[in-house]
């Protein structure tokens, strides 16, 4: 099985950037914890970050082969773009949304998820563990094209 894990803006500054709300880990550090996770569910990972819509747009579509699911944290993006929604219901191929705190405990303007509704789930407020929690939901029902 083969997973992309892809982040959005921002997200490059983990462990910088609020640590009071997304912690110490930096993203280096997640994609570590995911890599032994998915050593032991046999699963192969990439890894994109990216601070630009269309990027993360076009890396979706690169994901319709080759991939056999995404875990997404579209950051800021989760909660104004039409054009990620559009493209996750578009690609035919599982998707997790993460958010490492709980967006709905959160600012009014970050309630509202444009993706969620075209997901396989969403896990959040689990911290870096949301991800990995992501991880095993998509080993668990993505069969695999590999």
């Amino acid at each position: 099985m083969k997973v992309l894990v892809m982040n959005g803006p921002n997200l490059n500054l983990l462990g910088k950037r609020e640590p009071a709300i997304y912690g110490a880990q930096s993203l280096a550090d997640i994609n570590a914890l995911l890599e032994k996770e998915a050593a032991q569910l046999d699963i192969q990972l990439s890894f994109y970050q990216s601070n630009h819509e269309g990027d993360l747009v076009d890396k979706l579509h690169e994901a319709m082969t080759g991939q056999d699911g995404v875990i997404l944290n579209a950051g800021g993006y989760t909660h104004t773009s039409v054009a990620l929604r559009d493209a996750v219901s578009a690609i035919g191929i599982p998707v997790v949304e993460v958010h490492m705190s709980n967006i709905a405990a959160r600012e009014a303007f970050r309630h509202q998820s444009y993706l969620s509704g075209v997901c396989m789930g969403t896990i959040c407020g689990f911290g870096a563990d949301s991800y990995l929690l992501a991880l095993r939901a998509l080993a668990g029902r993505t069969p695999s094209h590999s």
